[in-house]
């Protein structure tokens, strides 16, 4: 979502009238509403297609309930979660909670109790995808250095390079064919690129 766009949301909530209700509120409030269901089930495959910022699930639904479409939802990592239900039980706040629900409004609610949920939910949304791009990032580059120091050990010990002439192999052949370094390191491990 781009910082002027309209937070784009899909409704699965299984009362038409809540439905229109929450619809006609968020558009009030200038979000985008892009979707729009009463079965858990379809609220899945309405979230794939439409790929939303937010879905507002209710608990109770016919198909799938709300924690099962949520469960989904959350390990696709597809949007930010907000469970929207009747019910108050913390055995059912604790579920949603480890569905990967991001926040979880009890009704009936008030605008200023949703639009702080919503806001509160597309927050931890993202920063929750930002951390996971920081570990992946983080986990690749990991893996690059163990390569690179895979690779100047087969240069120190296959072709008697101390580790700085090894070091600087990698770099300069990495600079020469204009790739990275770990790629480099990739062929001197697999025997493709020697000093020879």
């Amino acid at each position: 979502m781009t910082a002027n766009a309209r937070p784009r949301v899909v409704i699965a909530e299984d009362e038409a009238i809540i439905r229109l209700d929450l619809k006609e509120l968020l558009e009030e409030e200038n979000y985008d509403v892009v979707g729009e269901t009463g079965r858990g089930d379809e609220a899945i495959d309405l979230v794939r297609e439409l790929v939303p910022d937010l879905v507002i699930l209710d608990i109770k639904m016919p198909g799938l309930d709300g924690i099962a479409v949520a469960r989904q939802i959350a390990s696709e990592r597809l949007a930010a979660i907000l469970i929207l239900t009747a019910f108050s039980q913390r055995e059912l706040i604790e579920k949603a909670r480890d569905a990967g629900a991001l926040a979880y409004l009890v009704k009936p609610f008030d605008k200023s109790d949703l639009i702080p949920a919503i806001e509160v939910a597309l927050a931890r949304h993202s920063e929750l995808t930002s951390l996971e791009r920081h570990v992946e990032d983080l986990e690749l580059r990991l893996e690059a250095r163990k390569l690179i120091e895979r690779a100047k050990g087969c240069l120190m010990s296959d072709y008697g390079l101390d580790e700085q002439a090894a070091w600087r192999f990698i770099q300069t052949q990495a600079m020469q064919r204009r790739i990275k370094i770990g790629d480099i390191a990739r062929l001197v491990v697999d025997g493709d690129l020697s000093p020879a």
